[in-house]
């Protein structure tokens, strides 16, 4: 059995305060590892605190850098963790990041892709742009090294579908959305709830059915200056069917088992990764593309 327990950490980061932060970190991985957790997720920027805009340069870090090197350390005798900073390279650009801490490593980084600059949003003046999408293997608590598939995308990546299904065909089963979403729409009926909760909800349930994946959404609560996060981290099934979900606007670790060999039954059932023509849409992209530089004829 491929079996794993998921915690989320669904935490209200200080912002700009990176040593409290990582002491929550530190807190948060060792009450998953007591509940016996294979694999803790933070939020987006869950060690910075997201509202940064100038402040960025002042907390970003290096993949290398010795603080993050000691937190992978906790996970040496588990549980793994995906983690969130800013970081920094060679060539002074600055990324939101996630990372893969495992066995006392960081094991992968995956940077942001999409970076929203519509309503409350503004994060192109202060970060670039990933231009890499890559899944990765890992054991997540498991006896075969690389045995697990994932995939992690950070907030508003997740709204680009084509960003999880690249995740998805190169061979995540898991996919993973840290995120920092905040409140909006707040005034809808009762019925439907938060605005933002509903349309992130439909969202992940339709990434998850359409990839037949799992789905792991890690979303930050608490207040950066006038921005309020909501929370309601969730745990999605292959068929799109909400496993586990955590309440809105409060501090939780989320608990929740899953059987990565649902992934298997599921793609079986329904093969929709298979089935995808992946060569007729590199052909049609190509085409646009070239459409639009004005190197082909309408």
């Amino acid at each position: 059995m491929r079996r794993r327990v998921l915690a989320l950490a669904q935490i209200a980061p200080t912002l700009g305060d990176l040593a409290q932060n990582f002491a929550v970190h530190q807190e948060k991985i060792a009450e998953s590892r007591a509940a016996g957790a294979d694999l803790v997720i933070f939020p987006e920027l869950s060690l910075t605190g997201y509202q940064l805009q100038d402040l960025a340069p002042e907390v970003a870090m290096r993949r290398t850098d010795p603080r993050l090197a000691a937190l992978a350390k906790l996970t040496s005798g588990g549980p793994s963790a995906v983690v969130s900073f800013v970081e920094s390279t060679d060539d002074h650009r600055l990324f939101a990041a996630a990372a893969l801490l495992e066995g006392g490593e960081v094991r992968h980084v995956a940077r942001k892709c999409y970076l929203p600059t519509y309503g409350l949003f503004d994060e192109r003046r202060f970060l670039a742009a990933g231009d890499a999408i890559r899944a990765t293997r890992a054991a997540l608590g498991g006896s075969v090294a690389g045995d697990v598939g994932i995939g992690i995308g950070v907030c508003e990546d997740f709204w680009h579908p084509t960003l999880p299904a690249i995740l998805a065909q190169d061979g995540a089963e898991l996919l993973i959305n840290v995120a920092a979403g905040p409140a909006r729409g707040a005034s809808v009926d009762a019925d439907q709830g938060l605005g933002s909760a509903a349309s992130w909800g439909t969202l992940l349930r339709a990434t998850a059915a359409l990839t037949t994946s799992y789905v792991a959404f890690t979303n930050r609560v608490g207040v950066d200056e006038s921005l309020i996060f909501w929370g309601g981290s969730r745990v999605i099934g292959p068929d799109g069917v909400v496993i586990a979900e955590a309440p809105l606007f409060e501090e939780a670790l989320l608990l929740a088992e899953i059987d990565l060999d649902e992934v298997a039954r599921a793609r079986s059932a329904l093969p929709l990764l298979r089935d995808e023509r992946l060569e007729l849409t590199r052909r049609e992209y190509d085409r646009i593309i070239a459409t639009r530089a004005g190197l082909e004829e309408v």
